[in-house]
């Protein structure tokens, strides 16, 4: 079955093409149409190892890759790179589970995707007999431009531009990657904000595309973002894991509904649980959880989309989206009509805004419910999970939990929750430690270290980069070893010093695009001054729980 955009559907690609292309040619995302028409075993998958999970969900949603060449990419990219076997274990935390999804490389959940990516990405160049080297553009409101860099360090035949909003990641996210190594990767900050790099971005492939720019150039761009497929992909495989989990500890039968609760700013991870559902696996509600950035919230709520309101700067910054360029999959998958999105995402782009059809409205809240969380409750949330469960938790996890509570309030007749953790409490040491009502003391590396001794919970000493094998010590309670984040080497390596020679800092966008053959020094950024994200507000979530 072919892939086809979700703007026109005379645009058709094939899976592997769809990796290498990242967006469709008229600005449209690739998607299936008929999910749920794919002939997959889903009880039989909960049998098998992640791995093999992996195998068999990625062989069906992308099938021009036989079963023996993907069970070989998901081997490739997984063996020895995180801390268990199962990738993402799950942690039982009071009445409700939490998947973890950082225990990869960089201690984000974007690792479980983009460890897969660029082995998918290099098979699908020789499937579809393409020898031009990848340029892999993407933009980053925190965990996708580390993971995406690791990802692809060094991959022979590609290299990768990173955006990111400068003051919009927290400190250790940012030296994450302005100290990332490889000879094919390049870090750029941007004056604005996320959604100012996305867009630019995307421009940018539409630009390439639509003036065939890069003809005869030996170079084609592609995405690492989640309007990627075979970057969305692999996030369904997590889901699977977690069910799993819940059938072998007794907690549901299999056939019983599980509830999901996603922390989620550009949709993509909450959409790979709906593609999960599509695939058989009993998905009861999907939980979106806002921060106070919370366009979605709104929108699942009412049908009404709206990105004309302030942008916020927050504690959980992954999640400071107001354009979830992975909602028009889903508005494509449950309406059928491509001509229809077609035009709600030109009203969006002309207008700041659009509504959805009833019909359409009503299939949305019959399969998501939304709530958001301020950053003052946010840290409160964090300081009750600790004293209640003596679990920490990160801040876009604590969105999550807090948005958790709020449904099942709501809705009395839920079913089993898991709550999804998409970042190590580390990455953002000095909102916890507030959460658990202390003062942050000197940088974060040293505030870092400050929750280490006030939590007794360890953070990794194993370099993000150069580890090379899996915890001894599997997690096994909720006091147990933390992310693998190596500062105390990053440090001693480059001194205190993060600005290296590979961050740059681009004025207002969009970007230029040179006509010679490219490499990492052809997009160069034109334009008048833009506005720092430094100087936007921040604010709480106003929005009712619903």
């Amino acid at each position: 079955m072919n892939y086809q955009s979700t703007r026109n559907a005379a645009l058709t690609a094939s899976s592997a093409e769809a990796i290498l292309n990242g967006l469709a040619p008229d600005g449209g995302l690739y998607a299936m149409p008929a999910l749920s028409g794919l002939d997959f075993d889903w009880k039989r998958c909960l049998t098998l190892s992640t791995q093999g999970m992996a195998t068999e969900i990625l062989c069906a949603l992308l099938p021009d890759f036989t079963h023996a060449e993907m069970e070989q990419l998901v081997r490739a990219a997984y063996t020895g790179k995180f801390e268990t076997e199962d990738l993402t274990p799950t942690v039982p935390v009071g009445e409700d589970t939490v998947l973890e999804l950082f225990r990869g490389p960089t201690s984000a959940f974007k690792d479980v995707a983009l460890s897969m990516l660029p082995h998918l990405m290099t098979a699908a160049k020789k499937k579809c007999g393409v020898d031009d080297e990848i340029l892999i553009l993407t933009a980053t409101s925190g965990d996708t431009g580390k993971a995406a860099m690791e990802g692809f360090c060094d991959v022979v035949g590609t290299k990768i531009i990173v955006f990111y909003p400068d003051g919009g990641v927290s400190a250790v996210q940012k030296a994450q990657m302005v100290t990332q190594g490889g000879d094919n990767t390049c870090v750029a900050a941007v004056r604005g904000n996320f959604d100012d790099a996305q867009t630019a971005v995307k421009q940018v492939f539409a630009k390439v595309g639509g003036e065939d720019l890069l003809a005869g150039k030996g170079v084609r761009l592609s995405s690492a973002n989640s309007i990627n497929i075979g970057r969305l992909a692999p996030q369904v495989v997590y889901y699977f894991r977690a069910y799993a989990d819940l059938v072998r500890r007794g907690t549901v039968a299999v056939g019983e509904r599980v509830d999901y609760v996603v922390p989620t700013g550009n949709f993509g991870d909450i959409l790979a649980g709906y593609f999960a559902r599509e695939l058989g696996l009993p998905v009861g509600t999907l939980v979106c959880a806002s921060n106070a950035n919370n366009v979605l919230t709104d929108f699942i709520r009412t049908g009404r989309y709206d990105k004309k309101r302030p942008f916020y700067l927050t504690s959980s910054p992954s999640m400071d989206i107001l354009v979830s360029s992975n909602l028009e999959r889903l508005l494509f998958l449950l309406s059928g009509d491509e001509q229809l999105v077609a035009k709600l995402m030109r009203q969006l782009s002309e207008d700041g805004a659009y509504e959805v059809p009833e019909e359409l409205k009503e299939k949305i809240q019959s399969l998501f419910w939304a709530g958001c969380c301020g950053d003052d409750e946010t840290k409160r949330t964090i300081g009750r999970v600790w004293q209640e469960h003596h679990y920490l938790c990160d801040t876009h996890t604590a969105v999550a939990w807090n948005v958790a509570q709020q449904y099942k309030t709501a809705n009395p007749a839920h079913a089993p929750v898991v709550v999804l953790s998409t970042a190590s409490p580390y990455k953002f040491p000095a909102a916890v430690l507030e959460g658990l009502g202390e003062k942050a003391e000197g940088d974060e590396f040293a505030v870092m270290e400050q929750l280490e001794r006030l939590t007794g919970i360890l953070h990794r000493r194993t370099s993000a980069v150069c580890a090379s094998a899996p915890c001894a010590t599997p997690p096994s309670s909720t006091a147990r070893r933390c992310c693998p984040l190596s500062w105390k080497r990053r440090r001693k390596r480059s001194g205190s010093k993060i600005e290296k020679r590979k961050r740059r800092v681009s004025p207002s966008l969009p970007f230029s695009i040179c006509a010679q053959p490219m490499n990492l020094g052809t997009i160069t950024p034109r334009g008048a001054s833009g506005v720092s994200s430094k100087e936007l507000p921040s604010r709480q979530c106003t929005s009712s729980a619903g």
